[in-house]
């Protein structure tokens, strides 16, 4: 994957799990990694410094991606300091409360929606035109298995999100083919990332392992090569549109 190095990485949510683990990753192969958090900021830097350790190069941004001005501001930013975003990893999301769906308030809706969902494409209205001036781009979205399944008790908004970016994404896909933007997405399974940090008791984290016929969970590490993968030009320039499936053999479309 010689073609990562110098290319700029965008990460949103890299300050911990599946998002930190990719940005060490592109920047262990060479590649210029900006750094999203919205409140780890002690985090976020300390996951640029393994990226310049490695040999890559790295820096850090701050935006809440519910807020679509901050993201405006986000991709702007990112763009002044590197003078360009060749990909762009949409990982930021999480599950904001379980609950059950008949009990979903519209204020808790919006807020899953926004945070997973809208958020995806508020960036996409920022970055898609830089990528188009530039003559290309990669796009990764990462959903996750509950887009398929409906996911466990009280995680049926996220997964009603996730289900919406894997559409999103084949539909964007579509649109963008034309300008040299490739889109893709990543389905990670049950990861031992915090996303489960106080919404996943672990009774219930124990009951969906022993569900995994590899009989473990993820390592926020074993999603970073798919996109790792998606993101070269030398291995997936013929891939578009397609969702790359992590989950230990939990699913298998």
């Amino acid at each position: 994957m010689h073609d990562i190095r110098g290319k700029v990485v965008l990460i949103t949510g890299a300050s911990s799990g599946i998002g930190a683990a990719a940005a060490v990753a592109f920047g262990r192969h060479g590649a210029r990694v900006a750094v999203h958090y919205r409140q780890r900021r002690a985090e976020a830097e300390a996951v640029a410094a393994q990226i310049e350790a490695a040999g890559g190069e790295a820096a850090t941004f701050a935006a809440d991606v519910s807020d679509s001005a901050q993201l405006d501001r986000l991709a702007a930013a990112v763009h002044a300091r590197f003078g360009r975003i060749d990909v762009l990893i949409n990982n930021a999301g999480g599950f904001v409360r379980r609950v059950p769906l008949a009990e979903a308030s519209d204020a808790l809706i919006d807020e899953v929606f926004h945070q997973n969902a809208r958020s995806m494409i508020a960036l996409g209205r920022s970055v898609i035109p830089m990528m188009r001036a530039q003559g290309g781009g990669t796009i990764i979205n990462i959903t996750s298995q509950a887009a398929r399944t409906g996911g466990s008790a009280g995680s049926g908004l996220y997964s009603s999100s996730k289900a919406f970016i894997s559409t999103y994404t084949r539909s964007l896909a579509k649109e963008l083919v034309g300008d040299g933007i490739r889109v893709n997405g990543v389905a990670p399974g049950v990861i031992d990332t915090p996303i489960h940090d106080g919404h996943t008791a672990p009774a219930l984290l124990e009951q969906l392992r022993e569900s995994i016929p590899m009989r473990r969970l993820g390592r926020a590490e074993e999603c970073a090569g798919a996109m790792l993968f998606l993101a070269s030009e030398e291995l997936a320039s013929y891939v578009t549109g397609q969702i790359i499936e992590v989950n230990g053999g939990s699913v298998m479309p």
